[in-house]
């Protein structure tokens, strides 16, 4: 498989219909090394037609964020048996190795790293690789997820359309950035990058501070053919799982 590249998305169905999706289960996710990819299958709209439609407001303060707010980290929301950041891994990485089964990741190669470009090995207990949440749990906090039911936060922190394997090192430098603040150093998987976050903000319906619309907008403008990230999970996590 490709991951996408500049503007341009490279649509793949990977597991089943993602409009109950699951991580490793699941559907329309925009293909990258191994056995998926990513973010989303790309088969939108245009993502800059998408982010001129969010939502503008200021940042809330970050008062009463804490992860536990966004439950248990890596819940199997998809109920496939294996958590979400094993999912995520064996999605995003190449020859990809199990420990006891088919759900722990003992070794995969992330190849290359979206948000570097260099190779990257991962080897469990050693990581050099971070499941990132392309739109920060705490960023979402501050623009409209404090008001949320925890099912919806849930959702968020473990919907394939808001996760990418990548390098820990790079991904460390962004916190809780948004696209304002921080962009790949790999400048040619901006364009996908700010793709998937206007999508994760338009289908949690999360606003954006001027700034950042205006950065997402300048961004976009270099690669106007890029579409929109699409699938992932539902919104609303199952009853089962609860948030602190």
């Amino acid at each position: 498989m490709r991951r996408l590249r500049g503007g341009t998305a490279t649509a793949v169905a990977l597991m089943c219909a993602m409009a109950s999706v699951a991580v490793a289960g699941c559907t329309d996710q925009v293909t990258g090394s191994g056995t998926g990819g990513p973010g989303p299958t790309a088969s939108g709209g245009a993502a800059l037609t998408a982010a001129e439609s969010l939502t503008v407001k200021g940042r809330a303060p970050k008062t009463g964020y804490d992860r536990e707010k966004f439950g248990s980290p890596w819940a199997d929301t998809d109920s496939n048996g294996c958590d979400t950041r094993d999912d995520i891994l064996k999605r995003d990485l190449k020859e990809v190795r199990f420990t006891g089964g088919d759900c722990k990741v003992s070794y995969g190669v992330l190849d290359s790293d979206p948000y570097s470009g260099k190779d990257v090995t991962y080897r469990r207990g050693a990581s050099k690789v971070d499941i990132d949440h392309v739109v920060a749990l705490s960023d979402a906090w501050q623009k409209g997820a404090k008001y949320w039911d925890a099912g919806k936060r849930i959702a968020l922190a473990n919907d394939p359309l808001n996760l990418l394997a990548v390098d820990a090192s790079t991904n460390r430098s962004k916190g809780d950035g948004d696209t304002a603040t921080w962009l790949p150093p790999n400048t040619s998987y901006r364009c996908p990058y700010v793709a998937a976050q206007v999508a994760v903000k338009k289908k949690y319906g999360l606003w954006v501070t001027a700034a950042e619309k205006s950065a997402m907008a300048k961004v976009l403008s270099t690669c106007p053919d890029q579409e929109l990230p699409t699938g992932g999970n539902p919104t609303e996590a199952p009853d089962r799982f609860h948030a602190g």
